[in-house]
C-alpha cells in the first residue's frame, strides 16, 4: 500500500498548529500495558457508560450530572450492576439527578457481565484490554461490539481511548485523510476497510514508533479546520 509517509504528515500538522513544539504538546501518551491492567473494572464500566450516554447527547451535561451517575449506579460496581432488574430501571427512570433514557440505562447490567465473564478467564477486563494487541484494535473494537451492549460505532474507541488503552478514532478528519489517501473510499466500517485501516496504522506505526494514539491525533492535526496558534 503507497500511502502517505508519517514524516510528511507529522510536518504538515507541526505548519498548521504553529511548530513541532506546539503540536508535542498536543499529544497524548497511552498507559502501558501495567498501568492499564491496574485499573479496577468499575472504573471500565462507569467510563463505557458514560460513552453510551454521551453519544449523540450533549457531552457537557452528562459531564456535570456524572457525580449524580455514579451515587445512582453505587459506583458502577460490575458485581452490583448485573443485579439490576425492570424494577431498578424503573426507579432510576423516575431520578431527575441523572439523564432517564430507559435503553442505555439498560445497557448497565449488559456491560457489567460483559466485565464479569471477561474477569473470570482474565482476571480482570482491565487485564484482557490490557493484553490485547495494538496492531489489532479494530479487532478489539469488533470484539466490544459484539460482545458489549452499544458499543459499535466509534463508541468502543473512545471508551479505549479515556481509559488509557492505545488507540486511533476515526474522527471526521482521520477518516478524511483515510478516504484521501486511498486507503479506504468511505467511512470504514466494514471489517474488510477496517483491515486496510488498520494495516495503515501499522505502517505508520513502523515508521514513526509512535503510539497509535499519537498518530490518529497528528493525521487529525494535518487536516481538517485546523489554525495556527502562537508559539
Amino acid at each position: 500500500m503507497a500511502i502517505e509517509t508519517f514524516d510528511r504528515i507529522y510536518h504538515r500538522a507541526a505548519e498548521r498548529k504553529g511548530g513541532e513544539r506546539a503540536l508535542e504538546f498536543l499529544l497524548g501518551e497511552p498507559l502501558s500495558s501495567a498501568e492499564l491492567a491496574h485499573i479496577p473494572d468499575d472504573r471500565f464500566l462507569a467510563t463505557i457508560t458514560k460513552v453510551i450516554f454521551q453519544s449523540g447527547f450533549v457531552w457537557r451535561v452528562i459531564e456535570d450530572k456524572w457525580p449524580a451517575f455514579e451515587k445512582a449506579f453505587f459506583g458502577f460496581a460490575p458485581e452490583k450492576m448485573v443485579l439490576l432488574n425492570d424494577i431498578h430501571i424503573d426507579r432510576l427512570m423516575q431520578d431527575a439527578s441523572i439523564v432517564r433514557n430507559g435503553q442505555k440505562i439498560a445497557t448497565v447490567p449488559k456491560n457489567a457481565q460483559m466485565i464479569l465473564d471477561v474477569a473470570k478467564q482474565h482476571g480482570s477486563f482491565a487485564r484482557f484490554i490490557a493484553d490485547w494487541p495494538s496492531d489489532d484494535i479494530t479487532g478489539l473494537w469488533l470484539w466490544l461490539k459484539k460482545n458489549g451492549a452499544r458499543l459499535g460505532g466509534n463508541s468502543g474507541a473512545y471508551m479505549l481511548r479515556r481509559m488509557g488503552k492505545d488507540t486511533f478514532v476515526l474522527s471526521k478528519d482521520v477518516v478524511a485523510h483515510l478516504v484521501g489517501a486511498g486507503v479506504v473510499d468511505k467511512n470504514p466500517t466494514s471489517q474488510r476497510d477496517l483491515k486496510a485501516v488498520q494495516q495503515a496504522f501499522n505502517q505508520w506505526a513502523e515508521q514513526s514508533q509512535r503510539p497509535l494514539t499519537q498518530i490518529s491525533q497528528v493525521i487529525a492535526y494535518s487536516v481538517g479546520e485546523n489554525h495556527v496558534q502562537a508559539t
